[in-house]
């Protein structure tokens, strides 16, 4: 026999002779019961360590020098995009009359005709054919009072009937059909007109604004400032030959405030999933539409919009720099430190028609509506100083799971010797009182 160590008296888990142990059916089936437990709870343990969750946290927007991309995708059923005008301005100052760079817009067919798209080139308001490129190069167009637009293809010119209606836009001059105006009536602008006047539109694209309190807007006619107002040459909305005039009725497939989260975060998360990650797809404005008939309308949106950074798993570990910063977005809004930058936003809207009056109808008597303004759709965004930051973390560090899958497994087989030496001792009992009888 080995001579004892020092550390016998310390032993927790005294020993017994094999001799010394009785086997049973019971401990048999107990066993084998424990043993599936300690698999299902070990399995659970082990899912749960690999689980990952979002943990928000709030704190003040730091980024500054910021731009914030909008992305929207509308339908007008009832307007030409000839008549459609998309201007951007916020509280700095800056104002974008008519932006183009970015957006397209898509002409549609009549409802009356399904609404298809319309080939860019059934019925040009400017054909190629017909535009300056074909004049004698000496050829020097007027302008008809107005300052020559900034942009002519040939300077202190207006060649095209485009560069007549820049230029009394920036006259702040209302244009009507050009009728009289020898470049308008040479590319035929108020025939094609009048022939799209049954037609709809798509605007469908991107802006890039100041990350300011500002509004964009979707109105009707050529804008211009006059003043510290600002303004739309109207005309042409409202003269016009279609039964009950153009309406602002329109569909809002998509509008959100910077970008979506990638492909890669979709498909890891699956769309059926009800994962925290999920809810800041949801766009509140997508897919909801709004009608009328009265050419005279106006709808508003007050959007609020709060920043939001998406930081991956592990993203401490992969980047050194532990302050976010938030800024120098590039593609997908992708942070240089490896965050990911997008926009919530919620949304209340409302409309009026601008010949004013109240609510009657709606049992309001007492809300009354302003007279004047300008038909069209208005987006007013503002932004929060707040910043929501959403960070991908593992429901339980690695110790947790070790701690975790050691209490399983010794709470099952406590339980287990319990179980099975109350059986034993049961047993034992009842062949005690058998024995008795007998």
């Amino acid at each position: 026999m080995p001579p004892k160590s020092r550390f016998t008296r310390l032993d927790a888990f005294t020993k017994t002779v094999e001799d010394a142990r009785i086997r049973t059916t019971s401990g048999g089936i107990v066993t084998i019961v424990s043993l599936i437990v300690v698999l299902f709870l070990a399995w659970g343990e082990w899912a749960d360590y690999r689980r990952v969750v979002i943990h928000p946290e709030l704190i003040v927007d730091k980024g500054r020098g910021e731009r914030m991309e909008i992305h929207l995708n509308i339908t007008f059923p009832r307007v030409p995009c000839e008549l459609l005008t998309l201007d951007v301005m916020d509280v700095s100052g800056e104002q974008q009359h008519g932006v183009q760079h970015g957006i397209k817009m898509t002409r549609l067919r009549p409802q009356s005709e399904g609404g298809g798209e319309i080939d860019s080139k059934a019925l040009s308001l400017h054909a190629a054919e017909e535009a300056a490129s074909h004049l004698d190069p000496s050829y020097c167009g007027p302008c008809y009072g107005a300052t020559p637009p900034h942009n002519a293809q040939k300077a202190g010119c207006c060649n095209t009937c485009d560069e007549v209606r820049e230029a009394y836009a920036q006259t702040s001059w209302a244009f009507g059909t050009g009728k009289g105006v020898e470049q308008c009536e040479r590319e035929h602008y108020a025939e094609n007109l009048e022939a799209q006047r049954h037609e709809g539109c798509r605007i469908d694209g991107g802006l890039r604004v100041n990350k300011v309190v500002g509004n964009f807007h979707i109105a009707p006619g050529r804008s211009f400032s006059n003043g510290n107002m600002h303004v739309h040459d109207l005309q042409n909305y409202w003269n016009t030959p279609v039964q009950g005039g153009h309406s602002f009725t329109h569909q809002i497939h998509h509008l959100r405030f910077g970008p979506q989260l990638p492909d890669e975060i979709n498909k890891k998360l699956g769309p059926k999933k009800n994962m925290p990650w999920t809810s800041h797809h949801l766009n509140p404005l997508d897919n909801t539409s709004q009608e009328t008939d009265d050419p005279n309308y106006n709808f508003m949106y007050f959007v609020k919009i709060v920043p939001t950074s998406y930081f991956p798993l592990n993203w401490d570990q992969r980047y050194s720099t532990k302050e976010h910063q938030g800024a120098d977005l590039g593609k997908l809004g992708q942070g240089h430190d490896g965050s990911l930058e997008t926009h919530q936003y919620s949304v209340t809207s409302h409309k009026r028609s601008l010949a004013g009056g109240d609510d009657a109808a709606e049992g309001h008597a007492e809300r009354l509506h302003s007279r004047g303004g300008i038909p069209g759709v208005f987006f007013s965004y503002d932004i929060s100083p707040m910043k929501v930051i959403n960070r991908e973390e593992r429901a339980k560090t690695f110790l947790g799971f070790i701690a975790g899958l050691c209490a399983a497994v010794g709470g099952t087989l406590t339980v287990a010797a319990a179980v099975d030496r109350g059986l034993f001792e049961g047993a034992t009992r009842l062949k005690k009182l058998r024995n008795k009888d007998l």
